[in-house]
């Protein structure tokens, strides 16, 4: 027996089609290029070479560049998790007054665009002293590594105050009830059963810090970042090695969300 054709599934069919080629046609495009065997972007296609990843390889600015994203995305993942998860259970163990605006007013930075957080980090630092290129040698400035911190703690915060409103308390009372202590009860009931909340957020502001540009442009002392250095490659034209790098950080990102989503998964 033959489908009966419904004009409404092929609509919806086609709707869905277009929605994906609107978001993910430009990363293929971006990845084409990267192995396109001419030193300008234009037709026809020349595919099959690696060339620009080996340009990308001895481009020592964008190595440093890409190794201090890594260390301001490692330092802010840090920071956020120190922060972030004492600040998760406060909300979920405490009332307080105004703990209702509390909630609502964590998520400030995440709604705030970028560049207001960033002015006002910079005007906030500025006030108390803190110069931009202060900070050990081999990491970036402070103000950039805490500015990451504090912008991204809200990821933290409502990702991991989820997850403690579904947490059962009565493991804990249980291991009360086993005469183990508070401290032995977090690290060996409490902390387990949130631990997926608290990877998968870690990983989602390291992905948001590695990409952070707006708060990281205000901030920044005289050490460059890898979206700012593509940033101002970009000024003199896209090239065959910016499409390399993207790539590089689009397959990065990509597995940073798969692993993420395989850890709320396993959370659910």
């Amino acid at each position: 027996m033959r489908a009966r054709f419904d004009p409404l599934t092929a609509a919806l069919w086609t709707a869905a089609a277009a929605v994906f080629c609107f978001i993910y046609a430009p990363l293929a495009v971006v990845v084409l290029y990267s192995v396109h065997d001419a030193a300008i972007i234009a037709w026809p296609l020349r595919l099959g070479t690696l060339r620009w990843y080996g340009v990308l390889a001895h481009d020592r600015a964008m190595i440093d560049a890409a190794v201090a994203s890594l260390k301001l995305a490692v330092l802010a993942v840090v920071i956020a998790l120190g922060v972030g998860v004492p600040g998760a259970f406060v909300l979920d163990r405490f009332d307080f007054p105004g703990k209702a605006a509390f909630r609502r007013l964590v998520l400030l930075p995440l709604i705030l665009p970028g560049i207001i957080t960033g002015v006002s980090l910079l005007s906030f630092f500025s006030f108390v002293g803190l110069s931009l290129s202060s900070g050990f040698p081999l990491i970036p400035g402070w103000p950039v590594v805490l500015g990451h911190g504090a912008a991204l703690t809200s990821v933290v915060v409502t990702q991991v105050f989820a997850r403690l409103q579904r947490f059962d308390r009565a493991l804990e009372e249980a291991s009360a009830d086993l005469y183990a202590n508070e401290w032995r009860t977090f690290w060996r009931v409490t902390l387990p059963g949130i631990r997926p909340a608290v990877l998968g957020a870690a990983l989602l502001v390291f992905t948001l810090s590695l990409d952070e540009i707006a708060v990281t442009f205000f901030l920044i002392g005289r050490q460059n970042t890898l979206p700012l250095q593509i940033w101002g490659l970009l000024r003199r034209g896209i090239t065959p090695e910016v499409n390399a790098v993207a790539t590089v950080i689009f397959a990065l990102s990509l597995l940073t969300i798969v692993l993420w989503s395989r850890m709320m998964r396993d959370e659910i």
